[in-house]
């Protein structure tokens, strides 16, 4: 491994992230930068490179908090401090893992020795190590939930708190929070996204002059990383040199109301929700001005922050990719326009306010090669426009209504339902998703904190107490007291206090909610074609796909259709992901509904294997009818019977309409064991009962599961 980081002046390219960082660096009280992205663009590299250009940090020498000599915190666990015994030391980039425990992030403390003795001995943890520098989270849209929400109080109050049963502990924590993520594998909880001031959305370039200058820099840093940061040292001390000089000039930087009115209008008229985009723009405006060299904000520096601060906070549902309207964001500012603009620069051909690479000022300074512009000029040409998502629909082709089939057994054991949604069809939109009913797994399990169905979880209420099973974190007070008391004597206790040892000490149990795998297994053959009921049933799925996504939920997609299965959606935690698969899902065909529950039977099984602790919740979604090959309502009850027998929760969404219904679907649910609703007993607001749970495995299956 390098012993020195990659040099933030050598990347090549990624302007708008460069500038993110460096506009936190010059006023942290922007609020941090989340970094959106696709994998291998450079995104942990350019923000470890940033922690060699911040400012060395003044602390009390000796205090593991790192209190600002200037102004110490009184109530700092290694307090009071007493005036002098400072020094500088350079500031710290911390790593958040994603699998870092709780008592890793806030600190530990010790339970034994506060109850006996009455002391607070604390271990800090990464928020203490993070005070007044970096808290930097790689791939932070996998942070575990309750790892989510100390992240959230601590950003929102600018302390910790450690707490045991009416034992604390309270130190500072003020950091600059720098997030990386990559969208395909989920997306943030609406809370912690609004936390980050900025976002940016970054992706390799697609332009071959540009791609071979990054490979031949990375070449040369990895053969020799201390010479290669040695010919960019010159670069390094520049940029270092200017943030020091805007730091220095923030304080002086005038935000006129002509400006905030102009601010608080694009807010409004993107309609965000809250102040917080309002007071992030405004900061980030006074930055980039301090960032040009300037004591007065501009149109443009309001302009840049607007595509800074804004795109992250105007998404309404789970689905809705980031982004801004700039047509729409240049008719505000120019409807709010300033009427006592400034007058223009008295230099215009250049001077020490001026900067060659763009508005404002506001970009960083590009990387050097020999002067040219070369390839650098084109990082912004590889952008989310050339996205998946963004590729044209095919259009929709009429289509005749499905009719009633005239014998229903023979429709159903054979293809005439076929005729007329025989052939390809086009995908058709989903139909506007609503709030469904919560489907649970029954029994209690051990999985991922989440919101859908009983576990055993750190967090919860508390149904009794256990012997600890490692490091102690969730004390129960009456328990331990309980242990204890009986020894008082024999342990000669003399006085008020209670002498405690280790083996007294128990632990809460707690049940909470886990987060399940949700297996969406889609019927997509030609008996579901007919348009409405297509888009009806897609709007259905997109419904639980969004219940998926605020109940903490992994999420996959099986669709039948012709002669096989085929896993659309491996299990993932990106609904986004699984929302564009529904989309472009295109019908007709045979029903090859046992290959479906087959492909799922295999699914799970190595879903098993790799979290044994996440339980399935199995959704299949057809109207039950089968064909394809000889027996096929036989061989699908075989499969069915198989994931039933296994103890798989399921759930059969019936999709069958018109005037003549057979009931296979909910034939299909008693061979999985599971239960069956209709698409209107799915909505939380229909009238029609819904048993909450799935109660159709039966008491051994539920027994079997929580032994």
């Amino acid at each position: 491994m390098a012993s020195v980081p990659y040099p933030f002046t050598a990347v090549v390219g990624m302007s708008d992230m460069r500038l993110s960082l460096l506009l936190n660096a010059i006023s942290p009280a922007i609020g941090g930068v989340l970094v959106r992205g696709e994998k291998g663009t450079a995104k942990s590299t350019i923000v470890r490179g940033l922690t060699a250009l911040m400012p060395d940090v003044p602390v009390v020498t000796g205090c593991r908090f790192s209190c600002d000599p200037a102004a110490p915190d009184p109530a700092c666990p290694d307090g009071p401090h007493e005036a002098g015994g400072s020094e500088e030391r350079p500031a710290r980039m911390v790593e958040l893992p994603v699998g870092a425990s709780e008592d890793r992030l806030v600190g530990a403390l010790d339970i034994e020795r506060a109850l006996s003795e009455g002391v607070k001995a604390f271990e800090p943890g990464l928020l203490a190590d993070a005070h007044r520098g970096i808290l930097y989270v790689d791939e932070v849209n996998l942070l575990h939930d309750h790892l989510v929400d100390l992240l959230l109080d601590a950003a929102a109050m600018g302390a910790s708190y450690v707490e045991r049963e009416g034992v604390s502990v309270r130190h500072a924590a003020r950091f600059l929070l720098v997030g990386t993520m990559n969208p395909e594998e989920g997306e943030l909880r609406p809370q912690l996204l609004d936390r980050f001031g900025l976002t940016v959305e970054v992706a390799a370039s697609r332009e071959p002059d540009q791609r071979v200058e990054v490979v031949r820099r990375r070449l040369d840093y990895d053969a020799d990383p201390e010479g290669f940061a040695a010919r960019w040292a010159a670069e390094e001390g520049e940029l270092r040199e200017r943030i020091a000089a805007a730091r220095a000039l923030l304080p002086d930087v005038v935000l006129g109301d002509a400006v905030l009115r102009q601010i608080a209008a694009v807010c409004a008229g993107f309609e965000v929700d809250g102040m917080r985009a309002d007071i992030v723009m405004a900061r980030t405006a006074c930055a980039l001005a301090a960032w040009a060299g300037r004591t007065e904000v501009r149109e443009e520096d309001v302009r840049q922050a607007a595509l800074l601060a804004l795109p992250h906070r105007r998404r309404r549902n789970p689905f809705d990719a980031p982004g801004l309207d700039e047509d729409k964001l240049d008719q505000i500012l120019e409807e709010f326009g300033a009427d006592d603009d400034p007058e223009p620069d008295p230099e215009p051909d250049g001077g020490p306010e001026d900067d060659p690479d763009g508005p404002g000022g506001g970009q960083p300074p590009q990387d050097g090669d020999g002067g040219t512009d070369g390839p650098q000029g084109q990082d912004a040409q590889a952008p989310h426009d050339q996205a998946p998502h963004d590729q044209p629909q095919l259009p929709e082709q009429p289509q005749a209504p499905e009719p009633a089939p005239a014998d229903p057994k023979a429709h159903s054991r054979n293809a005439e339902e076929e005729a007329p949604g025989g052939g390809e069809k086009a995908a058709v939109a989903a139909g506007d998703p609503f709030r469904t009913r919560r489907l649970d797994v029954p029994g209690l399990g051990e999985g991922a904190d989440g919101r859908r169905s009983r576990a055993r979880t750190a967090h919860g209420r508390t149904t009794g107490a256990r012997r600890p099973q490692g490091t102690l974190t969730k004390l129960h007070l009456a328990a331990t007291v309980q242990a204890a008391a009986p020894h008082q004597v024999a342990r000669g206790r003399s006085g008020p206090g209670l002498v405690v040892r280790r083996d007294d000490l128990r632990e809460a149990v707690r049940e909470g909610r886990e987060g399940n795998l949700v297996l969406f297994v889609v019927d997509a053959s030609g008996s579901m074609a007919a348009r409405k009921r297509m888009s009806a049933v897609k709007g259905a799925v997109l419904s639980l796909l969004l219940d998926a996504y605020q109940r903490r939920d992994k999420i996959g997609m099986i669709t039948f259709r012709k002669a096989e299965a085929e896993l659309a959606l491996p299990p993932t935690s990106s609904v986004e992901a699984g929302a564009a698969r529904l989309e472009s899902l295109p019908t007709g065909g045979r029903t090859p509904l046992a290959a479906g529950l087959l492909k799922a039977h295999e699914v799970l099984r190595v879903e098993r294997l790799r979290d044994a602790s996440r339980r399935p919740l199995l959704v299949v979604v057809t109207d039950g009818r089968s064909t394809g090959g000889p027996d096929p309502l036989v061989r699908t009850s075989r499969a069915a019977r198989l994931l039933g027998a296994e103890g798989v929760a399921s759930v059969v969404v019936d999709c069958e309409a018109g005037p003549v219904r057979l009931g296979l679907a909910r034939e299909l649910a008693r061979d999985l064991q599971g239960t069956a609703v209709t698409l209107d007993e799915l909505r939380a607001d229909s009238v029609s009962a819904l048993v909450r749970d799935v109660r159709g495995q039966g008491t051994h299956h539920t027994t079997r599961r929580a032994a």
